[in-house]
């Protein structure tokens, strides 16, 4: 195949890098809204999480079925699928008069964005010149890198201004706009093959998804009820072991398990896992931290992480160039020793940060998100044959979303337990004793996540010298 950096390879990005942006920004635009969801449809706190823990299930769901979509769609077919679903839940949104409206409105953006975002990813690799996908894979990147820091404040803007329908309401135009520039520029390079759908497969790992994920969005309540926790957990258990079982001996399984052979890919596929976990629980610590401890407004707290995720997207694409030119090694040690350094620093400094410390440490932790995040990504699906890059794909992405469902409920649940205990201390102190406990875990994480890549990228000659030999 000719692999050429033209326009239409470029508008196809942009396309899918559009509605991609669009499903991850409102994942953390709706959060400022749940006080007043609360208040207005008369739900609890649990309750009104499905907000988010709906889209992640449905979202996490259809992220291994990306690489049979891709084997048996046009990517023209699943681009214009995933816009009228999303444009269709955010309709739905606008218009909800109940929360169950709400909800499924959410879940139906679920299932555009599962399309989606592994979509943009299998368009760069299929399409893109070898010489610029480290470049384009950054691109990619910086659309999930900047959406979550982006999503507060816009969020926090709109909802001041308009109220919250707004949030869903302003994002229709921006969705049609993709759906337009995708229907004239997206290509299609392979023709479709009929392949069957793993029916089984995909059922184990909907139980799967939907017990992990229940189970640890009830884990700040297991030491009062442990079963609402345990039961989902362990089922999501069973049914994992049940889902490797059958993958290992179905002709045509949902994801080949055979890219777990690669072991340079298995190391860097876990990393991902850990950075991504820590980066959903820095998004989640940081704003409550901002208004609990420092009394600030959520608009406040938007503003200061904005500047950090704003340069960790832009250097995105640049670190990739780097990887271009001198392989993956650099950019990606140096992208997790400045996340450890400034993990570490949140952590000395926890008990008492102030505003100042808070904006300068995340810039230096998101330099490193974007010198680490889309370069691990990359190099991984390198190490494996062009065959199996789309089960690879898709294994990062729904990594991606889980991560996202698993950090956030770890460091919420370790914040609620010191907010709990410690008596005698302000809500305040307690909070803040909870923020530096979650930074200690998160630099463990990253400890170990550095392990992994360091032993994945050695000996990993850089992509022009590997082109050269052969």
């Amino acid at each position: 195949m000719n692999r050429q950096l033209n326009s239409k390879l470029i508008f196809s990005i942009i396309a899918t890098g559009l509605l991609s942006f669009c499903g991850v920004v409102i994942e953390t635009a709706t959060n400022v809204t749940f006080p007043t969801l609360m208040k207005e449809f008369n739900v609890s706190t649990s309750t009104v999480q499905w907000m988010t823990t709906g889209y992640l299930l449905i979202a996490s769901i259809m992220m291994p079925l990306s690489a049979f979509l891709k084997k048996s769609f046009s990517s023209k077919k699943l681009f214009a699928t995933a816009s009228i679903l999303f444009i269709g839940g955010l309709t739905l949104d606008v218009t909800a008069p109940n929360f169950i409206q709400l909800v499924s409105g959410r879940v139906v953006q679920g299932i555009g964005a599962g399309i989606a975002l592994p979509l943009m990813f299998n368009i760069i690799l299929e399409q893109a010149p070898l010489d610029k996908i480290g470049f384009l894979m950054g691109l990619g990147t910086l659309v999930t890198a900047i959406a979550p820091a982006v999503g507060p404040t816009y969020g926090g803007l709109i909802v001041d201004a308009y109220g919250w329908r707004g949030i869903f309401l302003f994002l229709i135009p921006l969705v049609v706009v993709a759906l337009i520039i995708g229907l004239l520029s997206i290509q299609q390079v392979t023709d479709p093959t009929k392949t069957t759908l793993d029916v089984r497969g995909l059922i184990y790992i909907a139980i799967t998804f939907v017990g992990i994920i229940i189970g640890f969005s009830n884990l700040s309540s297991i030491t009062t009820t442990p079963l609402n926790f345990l039961i989902p957990f362990f089922l999501g258990i069973v049914a994992l072991i049940l889902f490797l079982k059958h993958s290992a001996t179905v002709g045509h399984p949902l994801l080949n398990l055979q890219v777990f052979k690669n072991k340079s890919f298995s190391l860097h596929l876990g990393a991902y896992f850990l950075i991504q976990l820590e980066a959903l629980g820095i998004s989640f610590i940081l704003p409550n931290y901002i208004q609990l401890v420092n009394k600030q407004t959520a608009l406040t707290a938007g503003l200061i992480v904005l500047p950090g995720a704003a340069i960790g997207a832009i250097l995105a694409p640049l670190s990739g160039t780097i990887y271009d030119k001198l392989g993956a090694r650099r950019p990606i040690m140096f992208g997790i020793f400045l996340q450890i350094i400034s993990i570490a620093l949140f952590y000395i400094l926890g008990k008492s940060l102030t505003l100042i410390q808070i904006l300068v440490i995340y810039i230096i932790l998101m330099i490193g998100m974007g010198s680490v995040m889309g370069n691990t990504m990359t190099n991984a699906l390198q190490q494996l044959d062009d065959s199996q890059n789309a089960d690879g794909n898709g294994m990062f992405n729904t990594v991606q979303q889980f991560a996202g469902a698993v950090g956030t409920s770890i460091v919420s649940t370790v914040i609620a337990f010191s907010q709990n205990a410690n008596n005698g201390l302000s809500y305040s102190a307690k909070t803040a004793i909870g923020a530096q406990n979650s930074f200690l875990i998160l630099l463990l994480f990253i400890i170990v996540a550095c392990i992994a890549l360091n032993i994945g990228t050695k000996n990993h000659l850089s992509p022009e010298r590997e082109r050269a030999r052969q």
